[in-house]
C-alpha cells in the first residue's frame, strides 16, 4: 500500500514538474505581457498545486497526519495566484503596454469607455515599431 502512495505522489510531483516546465517554457515564447502573465499566473499555480498535492499525499500516508500547513500553502496559492496574475495585467493595460498585434479583442476598454474613464492605446501598429 505505501507504494502506491507512493507512486501516486511522485506522479503527482512530475505533473506539476511539468506544468511548471511549461510555464517556463511559455513566458520565453509568448510575445507580449498578457499572455506571459497569463503562463506564469495558470500553469505555474496548477504546477505548484500539483507538487504541494503529491508531498500532501506523500506525508498523510506516511504520518498518519494531515499536514495543515501544506493544506495551507494549498489553499493559499490557490487564492492569490489568480489575484496577483490580474492585477499584473490590469496594471500593464492601465501602464499603456502594447498588445501583440495578434490580440483580436480589448474586452478592458470597452469596459472604461462605459465607465467613462478613457481607455489607453494598447494597439500596436500593423508594420510593428518604428526605428530612428
Amino acid at each position: 500500500m505505501a507504494t502506491i502512495v507512493e507512486w501516486i505522489s511522485a506522479l503527482l510531483a512530475l505533473a506539476g514538474a511539468v506544468f511548471c516546465a511549461i510555464s517556463a517554457f511559455g513566458l520565453i515564447r509568448l510575445p507580449d505581457v498578457y499572455l506571459r502573465s497569463h503562463a506564469a499566473t495558470k500553469s505555474a499555480a496548477l504546477g505548484v498545486l500539483f507538487i504541494l498535492g503529491g508531498a500532501f499525499v506523500y506525508f498523510w500516508a506516511a504520518d498518519g497526519e494531515i499536514d495543515v500547513k501544506l493544506l495551507l500553502a494549498i489553499v493559499f496559492v490557490f487564492l492569490t495566484s489568480p489575484v496577483a496574475g490580474h492585477l499584473n495585467g490590469r496594471a500593464a493595460y492601465r501602464s499603456g503596454v502594447k498588445m501583440w498585434t495578434g490580440s483580436v479583442r480589448d474586452d478592458f476598454k470597452d469596459v472604461l469607455e462605459q465607465a467613462g474613464t478613457p481607455a489607453p492605446d494598447t494597439t500596436l501598429e500593423k508594420e510593428g515599431p518604428k526605428r530612428p
